[in-house]
């Protein structure tokens, strides 16, 4: 009989346990998914770089030429622009998009200090993405497209091409005849596929500059290895138009942005947004991009390292003519241009359908 106590013990723990394991579940709510935050809006605020991480791994799972996005059945273009001031140039833009309004999407990425007066026109309203600060030649200005590209990838699977513009840009031949520049017929998409299995992206690509050594010493000697060796380095246009693949590389890549991000010692030779791009898409797949932009810049006379600005007085039809002619190493002509000047709107608009976009 002195063993009965333990015998009800275990026996007690074991209906316990019992009790424990086949009670009902359904006491517990199920538990639900958040949804995803919109990657577009009124663009308030930044997401900062937690808010940066978060979205560009939603890009990098979603963002690839996978089925979702190789299945849609009228590729799109994303237009995306960075600027920290007006968009002046949003009326002759929304004339341009006039028409095409299920081939485009467009996202805005605006400096927080830039104080936005006028509003939104239609094809602009609703389109900003969470902004943060930007400064010229300075790794923000990298950050401030890599949040673009991410937000197209995920906004919308459509997305083929993203074309990076500033708010000085302007286009120079219609959305018909860049859309089929991008997206050619079936006959010469079959040719391209050929030649170099996917379409290309459009990034200016060079190396032999002379500024290349004080640039790419401007973080220190040795700063950029081992991930950059000196004969790796290229230097480009910060403005390109980029393949969804290459897009999605960009914001899924940390290495050479971990390198194109840290402070210069010298602010002379530091311009880290001109060479991110170039280096890094030229290392990934060399034969993937065309080595030239499909935006004209005008070097000729430039000032403190910006472009030559076109005045009102400037704009006629040979100057667009002008500004469409590709150079000598390039297969199509310019899709756009800069630096024009807030006063260039009236004249650009007077010529729009009869030759901007008359093509």
């Amino acid at each position: 009989m002195s063993s009965s106590p333990l015998v009800l013990t275990v026996l007690l723990f074991a209906s316990l346990t019992g009790l424990v394991v086949l009670a009902p579940r359904s006491s517990s709510p199920p538990a639900t998914a958040t949804p995803s935050p919109p990657v577009v809006g009124d663009g308030v605020g930044g997401g900062g770089e937690d808010g940066d991480l978060a979205l560009f791994r939603r890009a990098t799972l979603d963002g690839g030429e996978g089925a979702a996005a190789m299945a849609v059945a009228e590729p799109k273009v994303a237009f995306l622009f960075l600027t920290n001031s007006e968009l002046t140039f949003a009326p002759l833009w929304e004339r341009f998009f006039e028409g095409h309004g299920e081939r485009l999407n467009v996202y805005v990425h605006a400096d927080p200090a830039a104080r936005l007066m006028m509003p939104p026109t239609r094809s602009f309203k609703g389109r900003f993405v969470a902004a943060g600060p930007t400064k010229r030649a300075d790794a923000t200005l990298i950050a401030a497209a890599r949040r673009l590209l991410a937000a197209a990838l995920v906004d919308d699977a459509a997305n083929a091409y993203f074309a990076l513009l500033s708010q000085h840009c302007v286009p120079v031949h219609s959305f018909r005849h860049l859309h089929a520049t991008l997206f050619p017929p079936p006959a010469a998409a079959a040719a391209a596929a050929r030649r170099q299995r996917r379409l290309p992206s459009y990034i200016e690509v060079l190396d032999g500059e002379p500024q290349m050594a004080s640039r790419y010493a401007a973080r220190g000697e040795g700063a950029m290895l081992p991930e950059v060796p000196f004969d790796r380095f290229r230097v480009g246009s910060q403005f390109f138009t980029l393949a969804r693949r290459h897009a999605a590389l960009v914001v899924g890549e940390r290495r050479l942005w971990d390198k194109f991000r840290q402070p210069c010692l010298d602010q002379n030779a530091c311009y880290p947004e001109e060479h991110y791009f170039p280096t890094l898409l030229d290392m990934a797949d060399p034969a993937g991009v065309a080595r030239y932009t499909l935006t004209h810049v005008n070097w000729a006379g430039s000032v403190h390292g910006h472009p030559h600005t076109y005045t009102a007085a400037e704009v006629s039809a040979e100057l667009v003519a002008d500004l469409r002619r590709p150079k000598k190493n390039t297969t199509h002509d310019y899709m756009f241009a800069r630096k024009f000047s807030p006063d260039c709107l009236a004249p650009l608009m007077d010529i729009a359908d009869a030759i901007l976009f008359n093509d």
